[in-house]
């Protein structure tokens, strides 16, 4: 069974979506693609309690000390993409010519597209948590981010990383 529970952050709302056990949606409000189909709503389950203190100590600034059970689906290049982005440090920024090269090693490719992990990030299913708005253009321009590239910005702020 899914369930959904609506968190009031700074940006506006994030929709959250479980599978009971595990967090495995959090979208900032237009964002692209995402429609909550859920009409469970839960708010006292254990994950988006979890996710809530998580949420509540990232937009207070701080780097959050729990962890959050994710479970998120995809394609086997997509979730390897999205693990790279799970590495990047809070407060730091990478290119998506750095996420290509650490991921066509770990696919022990020689090469890989830019272009193929830009489109597989544009998928995140869990926005914040997996950091997708750490990963910015080659010259550290702020390029597209599903959630609009003034929320990336205010993220990106609140770690304070400045571009």
């Amino acid at each position: 069974m899914k369930y959904s529970w609506e968190y009031s952050s700074p940006l506006g709302p994030i929709y959250l979506e479980s599978d009971g056990n595990f967090l495995t949606c959090l979208a900032i409000e237009g964002q692209d693609g995402f429609q909550s189909e859920c009409k469970n709503v839960k708010e006292d389950l254990e994950i988006f309690q979890l996710t809530r203190e998580w949420l509540d100590e990232y937009f207070r600034g701080k780097v959050p000390r729990i962890t959050v059970p994710l479970k998120f689906e995809g394609t086997f290049f997509q979730k390897t993409v999205w693990q790279t982005l799970l590495e990047i440090p809070y407060g730091e920024t990478r290119s998506y010519k750095d996420i290509a090269l650490t991921v066509s090693q770990k696919l022990e490719k020689e090469k890989m597209s830019c272009r193929a992990v830009g489109h597989a990030i544009g998928k995140n299913p869990i926005s914040i948590l997996i950091p997708c708005h750490r990963v910015v253009g080659t010259n550290k321009s702020l390029t597209g981010y599903n959630g609009g590239v003034d929320k990336k910005r205010k993220l990106l702020e609140l770690e304070g990383v400045t571009l």
